[in-house]
């Protein structure tokens, strides 16, 4: 007998899979839990859009509350799942309800890096309430420490720095988004900065915070009225540990989804999965491998077994630029530029081996869809 499919967690993975369920037809019984009390809403636009008041709360809803009613999908908010009883299949809730399964879905995504912090708690940005705080802040801020040179750190300087705010970034690594693009797209990123007089330093590691201020390595501190900390997240892999799943840098499954116990599934930005660009076990984070491994895992559910196999894809907006990666970055020995990096519309072409391996396109979504195309194993 179906017991039903339980999901925890609600952002773009879970909901895509209580979605992607209903799409092929399963009829049975689909919990969707998130803890925050909120109906599921789209994060990207937490450090674009919304951040700088250019989109409302109600456009970053995936649906409106009827939705799930009419769906016949229990949306439990604010009773976050506490255990996993796997020999029973029931999951715990801080309620005491327990909810059983046939299937579970593991989308509890992940949580914010922070620094040591004695002084005043500076703003992250990873929930609808992270940027509604730094939205209504920003609104009387004067000048802003952005801590991160990743795509969180420089989206939110450049969302401040639209608002006319000074705003410095401060990064511990060498160049711009080092893990996710070549030294090309990170060198014409630095300059667009530049030119809106936003000033950078790199290779400056943050000790902490304190009543002082930013504490560097060096024991100089840097002071500012608004501190954001855009330095990585962490995966939320408390649950799937303490019911002694496989975790190694996140909830480790097979090119299926599949958990160590082949009950349960993990999507998203939780999930180490086997992934044929990377060679090997990767964790992405990014709404297209969310929303691509809930799919996979609604198919194989529903009685279609579906391997995980599409192309990574990401993009970034940051001032006058949207940046859209088809790929893996890897340290490329061949590159390729196509158009005009002056004119800020161009792509970057990365060949290993002789192999095109990831594409960068600026402000070109035609040729990042054919780079998706090409880069298709």
């Amino acid at each position: 007998m179906d017991r039903g499919v339980v999901i925890i967690g609600a952002g773009q993975a879970g909901f895509q899979t209580a979605l992607s369920l209903r799409n092929e037809g399963y009829a049975g019984k689909i919990a969707l839990l998130d803890d925050e009390g909120r109906v599921p809403y789209a994060r990207p636009p937490l450090s674009k859009a919304y951040l700088k008041g250019t989109a409302t709360a109600e456009s970053l809803e995936y649906r409106p509350a009827e939705f799930f009613v009419q769906q016949s999908i229990d949306l439990v908010l604010s009773d976050p799942a506490v255990a996993l009883d796997r020999r029973r299949q029931m999951v715990a809730l801080r309620s005491g309800r327990e909810l059983e399964w046939s299937s579970l879905v593991l989308a509890t995504g992940a949580h914010v890096r922070r620094l040591p912090t004695s002084g005043k708690e500076p703003f992250c940005l990873r929930t609808f309430a992270d940027s509604d705080s730094l939205r209504t802040h920003l609104s009387e801020a004067n000048e802003v420490l952005a801590i991160g040179v990743g795509f969180i750190g420089l989206e939110a300087a450049a969302a401040a720095r639209a608002q006319g705010k000074k705003v410095r970034l401060i990064g511990a690594e060498a160049r711009l988004m080092g893990r996710a693009v070549s030294p090309f797209i990170s060198a014409w990123f630095q300059k667009m900065f530049e030119r809106h007089e936003v000033p950078i330093r790199l290779n400056t590691a943050v000790k902490r915070i304190t009543e002082a201020g930013v504490e560097l390595a060096d024991g100089s501190v840097e002071t500012a009225d608004t501190v954001i900390v855009g330095i990585g997240v962490i995966p939320n892999t408390e649950l799937a540990a303490k019911a002694n799943l496989a975790v190694s840098g996140g909830i480790v499954t097979d090119s299926y989804l599949r958990t160590s116990d082949p009950s349960i599934f993990a999507v998203g930005d939780c999930a180490t999965h086997p992934n044929v660009y990377a060679g090997g076990l990767t964790r992405i984070e990014s709404v297209q491998n969310a929303a691509d491994h809930a799919r996979a895992v609604a198919s194989t559910i529903s009685g279609k077994p579906k391997e995980y196999r599409q192309v990574p894809w990401f993009w970034t907006e940051q001032f006058e630029a949207k940046l859209q990666i088809a790929g893996l970055a890897v340290e490329a020995d061949e590159t390729e530029v196509k158009g005009d990096p002056e004119s800020g519309k161009f792509s970057v072409y990365n060949y290993k081996g002789g192999k095109l391996k990831f594409v960068e396109s600026v402000n070109q979504p035609a040729a990042h869809i054919a780079a998706r195309k090409l880069l298709e194993i």
